[in-house]
């Protein structure tokens, strides 16, 4: 009797270690998806109204940001006239780093924005201002402008980007030196692509 009972025991004990050892299996997490409250927009070019101000064209801050430097100087805006010979319906040159006591013109960069009666008069004044430039022996080659092309014009004392988006042109210019020319093709690029950005918030 007292044999069958240590024998009970000792099975109630390992049964209740098996009772112990026995773990639940852990059934895998489904992680919650949370929607987005808010989507970031990236600024695109567009076909912006013209400002009347520089730097709501390219900000210095932003503009000195693309450069890869400060450039000494002023910011100077010169507010064009509309030309209606040339369907030409307003105009806005900005003039980076004018030195103290300087003419505008010895602006080391110049951006541009002109607007047109329609998009083939804008494409026209493009094609013309190229056909200018290489009747005066520059060379040009075509660039990635973000999703638009430009022409990059390589003249004697300087390297400018034209070109146009809706009924809007742009040029980028700058004077030979500003950049190594290695360079200078994609800062003008850059800046072209900003002038034609609106800035946000602005």
């Amino acid at each position: 009797m007292r044999t069958a009972v240590l024998a009970a025991m000792v099975v109630l004990a390992c049964a209740g270690c098996s009772a112990v050892a026995t773990q639940p299996v852990a059934q895998p997490q489904i992680p919650t998806i949370v929607p987005p409250t808010s989507f970031s927009r990236i600024p695109q070019m567009t076909d912006r109204p013209l400002p009347d101000d520089c730097e709501l064209v390219i900000p210095v801050e932003l503009f000195h940001q693309k450069l890869g430097r400060e450039l000494p100087g002023e910011l100077k805006t010169i507010i064009g006239i509309p030309e209606p010979s040339l369907g030409r319906t307003g105009k806005i040159d900005c003039y980076y780093g004018v030195p103290e006591r300087q003419p505008i013109a010895a602006a080391p960069v110049v951006i541009g924005l002109a607007t047109y009666t329609d998009e083939p008069t804008a494409a026209a004044r493009v094609a013309d201002s190229v056909a200018a430039e290489r009747e005066d022996g520059a060379t040009v080659r075509e660039v990635d402008v973000g999703k638009r092309k430009g022409q990059l014009i390589s003249a004697k004392d300087e390297r400018l980007l034209v070109g146009w988006l809706g009924k809007t042109t742009f040029v980028a210019r700058a004077k030979v030196g500003v950049l190594p020319d290695d360079a200078i093709g994609g800062f003008l690029a850059a800046v072209a692509q900003q002038s034609m950005t609106p800035i946000e918030g602005a």
